[in-house]
């Protein structure tokens, strides 16, 4: 079974994680953890805002650094509830709902792991929510743990 975690490093993901791993997964299980994070897009000025650039060089490495370090403790923790299992990692640039789904399908994923915040109705309508659009959009299935 190849099995697709998407993670962003929330208590959200971690508690999401832990919950879908308390069972044993099927010998041979492959599972792909994705983080995503976005670049910065700073405008094309010319003159003195061009010192910009550093700034948002320094803000998208924080970023990948930060995305990094979420993919790694979800990988820690698939280890340690399940072991012999295949586990790769992601870091990619890209609206996390547009990556997961892209992930998923060049991994051939049966299934989407995602954990839900739990947030409310005006919180999802100004942000949009991720495990919506995957659930909707995924060629797969997709288990959206609610914690």
């Amino acid at each position: 079974m190849k099995i697709l975690i998407a993670t962003d490093g929330s208590p959200y993901c971690r508690s999401a994680i832990e919950q879908y791993l308390f069972a044993p997964l099927f010998p041979g299980t492959e599972i792909r953890i994705v983080s995503a994070y976005k670049k910065s897009s700073p405008l094309m000025l010319a003159g003195a805002m061009s010192v910009l650039k550093d700034g948002y060089e320094k803000e998208d490495g924080n970023a990948y650094s930060t995305a990094g370090e979420a993919a790694d403790h979800a990988a820690n923790i698939v280890r340690r509830k399940n072991t012999g299992y295949t586990i790769i990692t992601s870091v990619l640039d890209g609206a996390a709902k547009d990556v997961i789904l892209k992930e998923a399908d060049a991994f051939g994923a049966e299934k989407i792991v995602i954990g839900a915040s739990g947030q409310g109705f005006s919180e999802r309508f100004r942000t949009g929510s991720v495990c919506r659009a995957v659930a909707l959009n995924a060629n797969c299935s997709v288990e959206i743990i609610r914690i």
